[in-house]
């Protein structure tokens, strides 16, 4: 069966080898760890969602961390609930990032997503429209339904979709993709959303209360004056 993005959408294995998406999956989690800020892509920057490859992503990310939709007619974002999720925090700019090895295995990624979405909707007796990704097609409940599935213990892609939904939660959660300072103060959805606390003026966080009301343990002696052992 053709993909919708023009290349046959049986398998990751068919076209790309499943580590080699295994390995840029999880070289961009190390990358993203690290804080290192990475370089949007031009269509992303301009706001675009017009492949199916980033429509996909979009509406894959959008049912792990849902957000109201960004426009009428906006199919890859469900608009389950309101205010924003992994698409407004800026996951596509993540995933689709020169500076990552990722970009060029997600039409595989989302191809594989769309044949399973195909094959869901041929097993539950659903209509898909032929305008837009299968997946996409989906409503909200149906997608939630679908990618549940493709977390159980015998799918053979279940760690791609585990990781993939990783940096997901990195994107909305810590802006992993940003300088932690810039992205609060360019309101960045996520970390506004969950209130996460602005620096000090010196740029620095600094906490006066222990988390859990004490001190555990005393600072070890060799300990420098920015809080690093020696």
């Amino acid at each position: 069966m053709p993909a919708r993005d023009g290349a046959p959408a049986q398998d990751v294995g068919q076209d790309v080898d499943r580590r080699t998406v295994l390995k840029a999956l999880t070289a961009t989690l190390a990358v993203l760890a690290t804080g290192q800020a990475v370089a949007p892509a031009a269509a992303e920057a301009a706001g675009a969602s017009e492949s199916w490859t980033v429509q996909t992503l979009e509406a894959f990310a959008d049912t792990l961390i849902p957000g109201q939709r960004r426009f009428a007619g906006d199919l890859p974002i469900a608009g389950a609930v309101t205010g924003p999720g992994a698409v407004q925090a800026g996951v596509v700019a993540v995933l689709t990032s020169p500076a990552l090895p990722l970009a060029p295995l997600l039409p595989a990624i989302a191809a594989l997503l769309n044949t399973r979405a195909t094959a869901y909707a041929v097993e539950h007796l659903i209509w898909l429209p032929v305008t837009s990704p299968a997946f996409v097609g989906l409503s909200f409940a149906q997608r939630t339904d679908l990618v549940g599935g493709v977390f159980g213990p015998d799918d053979p892609d279940r760690a791609v979709w585990q990781i993939l939904s990783l940096i997901t939660g990195l994107a909305f959660d810590t802006a992993a993709h940003l300088d932690t300072r810039e992205a609060l103060a360019a309101g960045h959805p996520g970390l506004t959303w969950l209130r996460f606390p602005a620096p000090n003026a010196d740029g620095l966080w600094r906490f006066p209360q222990f988390s859990y009301g004490r001190a555990l343990a005393d600072p070890h002696p060799a300990t420098t004056a920015s809080g690093s052992p020696a």
